[in-house]
């Protein structure tokens, strides 16, 4: 376990945003920062600042500044719901070295919160690190495993090296997950080659086009499609960029049409409720693109209401059981 912490930068102090007002504690004041807090937490924030990847597949630099950005403005959102969970922060992993050394480190980390139970929040970064994420997943939690990529690509390239553009094919050919458990979610067909879309048929996986789920609407597809999947365990990636670009311009790779703000919150609001759920991913925030830093904010939101719907079912499980959880403390107090 040392090891494994020896990977970690602890979380910059300036984020925790503190308001100074007892009436009006923030989200910076409850979450607790570092390693000391791990044991006690049931949900870990783990932030992997790098665009190796991006870079490679071509896209926009600027995506390493992501989880700092994701994180100045989560902290800043209120504690309504969240006082009776416990989250920490353990920083961001050490970004040294290429890409496959990054992944690595990335994939010890989450294997070993998420076969600690606890549900991980990861932040990129480059959507490459859905490899080492969902690979975590596969490696410790139940079976079977769902991966759900909330995006408006494929992500199955077939560069080499690995970039951003490759993470399912790698999942699905290194046999980490199967592709009939694999579902993408959002998909824009002006972005994604003919010949991926064959890949993903042909094998099994399940493509749901923007304009499909629209037509159902998009909670009420995601909620149906869950209700049916026999998954143990399941992953969900949130790829920013699925957003249109005039409500999420800070990302790598924008695109003129895309989901609403709207949807990709009740999407992660979703994602939190969801008892199987063992990791929820954000990558491809790129602030230095950002107007307003809309993008960031976004994101934070996001993420703000799959902690809520997580402790709202935590609590309602525990209720039901006759456990009461006292409220956290703010950080300091």
């Amino acid at each position: 376990m040392n090891e494994l912490w020896s990977y970690l930068l602890p979380p910059a102090s300036d984020l925790f945003y503190r308001r100074n007002d007892p009436y009006d504690q923030r989200l910076g004041e409850i979450v607790r920062p570092g390693v000391a807090a791990y044991d006690a937490a049931q949900v870990v924030i783990l932030g992997c600042p790098q665009d190796i990847g991006v870079r490679r597949n071509g896209g926009r630099p600027g995506a390493a500044q992501g989880p700092t950005a994701i994180r100045r403005w989560l902290y800043r959102l209120g504690i309504a719901g969240l006082t009776d969970i416990t989250i920490c922060d353990l920083g961001d992993v050490s970004t040294e070295g290429d890409l496959e050394t990054v992944h690595d480190r990335l994939r010890r980390l989450a294997a070993r919160i998420i076969a600690d139970e606890k549900l991980l929040i990861s932040l990129g970064g480059g959507n490459d690190i859905s490899f080492p994420d969902i690979a975590a997943l596969a490696s410790v939690a139940l079976s079977p495993i769902l991966a759900i990529n909330i995006d408006a690509h494929y992500d199955v390239r077939a560069d080499q090296p690995a970039n951003s553009g490759t993470p399912y094919r790698q999942l699905i050919e290194g046999g980490f997950i199967d592709p009939h458990r694999y579902w993408v979610f959002g998909v824009q067909p002006f972005a994604n080659a003919p010949a991926y879309t064959e890949y993903l048929r042909e094998r099994g996986a399940t493509i749901v086009e923007l304009s499909t789920a629209r037509h159902y609407g998009v909670a009420d597809t995601m909620r149906t499609m869950l209700a049916t999947s026999d998954a143990a365990s399941i992953g969900w990636g949130f790829d920013v960029d699925v957003v249109q670009a005039a409500e999420a311009p800070g990302v790598s790779a924008p695109n003129p049409l895309g989901m609403h703000g709207d949807e990709l919150v009740a999407l992660a609001a979703l994602a939190g409720a969801e008892p199987r759920t063992r990791l929820i991913e954000f990558s491809e925030l790129n602030p230095q693109y950002d107007l307003d830093d809309r993008t960031a904010r976004l994101a934070a939101v996001a993420i703000w209401h799959a902690l809520v719907a997580f402790a709202a079912h935590r609590r309602s499980r525990s209720e039901a059981s006759g456990n009461i959880t006292p409220p956290v403390q703010p950080f300091g107090v």
